[in-house]
């Protein structure tokens, strides 16, 4: 029997410890399964699935930066029919919890995916709100507090699993748009997603990526989403799944002591696929060094000097 729990609790649903992978960095699973145990993991978060098959963005569309990458995948997907009928089938092999992200250009696009997961064998849904809403011409629904809290309250009005709003942190302030999904209804609070960067090819004077921007991830942004996950849990009363350059187990430590219950790893997962599991054996070796029985202990417990 192991002296220690790393067992946490979001929103109802036990995970065996906090750490999970960040939605587009692991697929669904199972092209990282030769690599990963993903008994081993808290939580497998899909890549983001929308109601009809997405193409994504023209290439290139991934570039290497300073301190991480740049992606403008364009949220690529074979839509939820092939999703629901391919991927959780492959999840449910695993003894790990399952969340989807769902992504759509449109309120009906979101809650079509919402409805048509409702009686898939799930754990939750987080929702990826940093996706440009085509009506409001183009300004992604996260950076609109109005638009947040109404997605929000829409998407709970007929969900069946517990759902986690996902925050994008271009916005002047992240405590407003956590607030907003709090006011929805929202169960629980993922953040950050990336920022939004740009590379130029200075020799042949054109963008490095197709789509001009890209999403920034990587250890470059980690201190920016302790700080907000910091900033978030102050805010509200929600759980949050804190996320942003975390390679580590002493970067997802801060992140807890930050105030976040469960963390996930994203881009650290191409340059080593096994980093989930060295970061759920490091997390349980600082806790053996420190003393610390139980994880819950660790949950925003950072202190002034």
């Amino acid at each position: 029997m192991s002296d220690i729990s790393t067992k946490v609790n979001l929103c109802g649903v036990e995970l065996k410890n906090p750490v999970m992978v960040a939605s587009g960095t692991f697929g669904s699973g199972e092209e990282y399964s030769e690599f990963v145990d993903l008994n081993r993991l808290g939580a497998v978060v899909t890549k983001g699935v929308a109601n009809i098959p997405w193409p994504g963005n023209p290439t290139p569309r991934v570039a290497e930066v300073y301190g991480g990458m740049l992606n403008a995948v364009g949220l690529q997907n074979p839509g939820i029919d092939v999703f629901c009928n391919r991927d959780i089938p492959f999840l449910k092999n695993y003894d790990t919890k399952i969340i989807v992200n769902v992504c759509g250009k449109s309120t009906k696009d979101y809650l079509e995916v919402v409805e048509r997961l409702a009686d898939e064998p799930i754990d939750m849904m987080e929702i990826n709100i940093s996706c440009p809403n085509v009506k409001e011409g183009g300004i992604a629904f996260g950076q609109d507090p109005k638009l947040v809290e109404q997605i929000t309250s829409d998407i709970k009005k007929i969900a069946k699993q517990p759902v986690i709003m996902k925050l994008s942190p271009n916005v002047t302030d992240i405590t407003e748009m956590a607030r907003a999904a709090e006011a929805g209804g929202a169960d629980c609070l993922s953040l950050i997603n990336t920022l939004t960067g740009m590379k130029i090819d200075i020799d042949r004077r054109t963008f490095v990526l197709a789509n001009k921007t890209g999403g920034m991830s990587g250890p470059a942004i980690h201190p920016i989403a302790v700080r907000m996950v910091y900033q978030t849990a102050q805010a509200v009363k929600l759980p949050l799944i804190g996320m942003g350059g975390i390679a580590t187990a002493e970067d997802a430590i801060e992140m807890i002591l930050a105030g976040a219950t469960a963390v996930s790893v994203g881009t650290a997962n191409f340059v080593d696929p096994c980093t989930t599991i060295k970061v759920v054996e490091g997390i349980e070796a600082y806790m053996r060094k420190y003393g610390v029985k139980d994880i819950n202990e660790l949950v925003g417990a950072v202190h002034e000097r």
